[in-house]
């Protein structure tokens, strides 16, 4: 009578302790709220958007032709080849989702200054339901263009789209060729507005005609992508002077951006707008046409 009265008791147990042990086991199961899933991260269905046209993108370093890093990273005639090669297989960003973005870096040192070239791909995707990838990498490009301070589109004309090209009388057209001046030059150095890529001396690159100030301000482009501009600044530091041109595009849900700039260590020697800004533009173009990853 005492084993029967215990088998129950004993079997009513190891009932109990095994529904105990299938409920941890199915809230540590992967799912909504299991410890598996990971802060922050959402379903794929909850990505309710319209895909973009755009699903990977391109190897960076390799994107860009040799011609143009030797257009715009011109060598020293001592320079080796070995040299060159070296410099313009550029170096990659580092990035935590080459999925979502990748980039490139490159760099000319010289004993009058320097150079760099950065070229960065991203890839927008959309977590809301109500919005589509590609409207989301509108919204993100007119965040840089209204913190770039770029006039609005319909302020400029139609052909304001290279330095060769008209723009808005009003665009930002002081600092010399059109550029956003940072910081005062140094006693006795020659000042943005009497410099720079619209032909006047000093200017580096830029001869007489080849852009006036307006042409050459921070703009709106018309011939790249969805959506597209150029912003341009100049700035004086103790030890020289540079420029930096940054051109920004959209095309569906990928946004570009380019940065290039030039340090000169004599003040009286201003990089050329004209100049800068050709090369990022054709630059441009020539990623623009390539058409990304697929």
């Amino acid at each position: 009578m005492q084993r029967r009265a215990y088998a129950p008791a004993a079997a009513l147990a190891a009932a109990v302790l095994t529904t105990a042990l299938a409920g941890c086991s199915g809230g540590s199961a992967s799912g909504p709220g299991g410890d598996d899933s990971k802060p922050g991260q959402l379903d794929a269905s909850a990505s309710g958007g319209a895909p973009g046209k755009y699903h990977s993108l391109p190897e960076p370093c390799g994107y860009v032709s040799p011609s143009t890093l030797r257009r715009m990273l011109p060598g020293t005639e001592d320079e080796s080849e070995e040299e060159a090669e070296r410099r313009y297989r550029g170096q990659a960003t580092i990035t935590y989702d080459t999925d979502r973005r990748v980039g490139c870096r490159w760099k000319l040192e010289t004993p009058e200054g320097t150079r760099h070239l950065t070229v960065d791909f991203e890839r927008v995707v959309s977590y809301q339901t109500d919005v589509s990838d590609e409207d989301r990498a509108q919204q993100l490009y007119g965040r840089l263009a209204t913190a770039a301070h770029i006039p609005a589109a319909a302020s400029a004309s139609p052909s304001a789209t290279s330095p060769s090209a008209g723009a808005s009388a009003g665009a930002h057209a002081q600092g010399g060729a059109g550029a956003k001046a940072k910081g005062a030059p140094a006693s006795g150095s020659p000042t943005p507005s009497s410099t720079g890529g619209s032909g006047t001396p000093g200017g580096s690159g830029a001869g007489p005609g080849k852009g006036s100030d307006a042409e050459l301000a921070p703009r709106v482009l018309d011939d790249l992508g969805d959506d597209a501009f150029v912003d341009d600044e100049l700035a004086t530091t103790g030890t020289g002077v540079h420029r930096d041109i940054k051109v920004v595009f959209r095309s569906s849900n990928v946004l570009v951006t380019i940065t290039y700039d030039q340090w000169s260590t004599d003040k009286a020697h201003i990089p050329s707008s004209a100049d800068l800004q050709g090369k990022a533009h054709a630059l441009a173009r020539e990623l623009d046409a390539g058409h990304f990853g697929n």
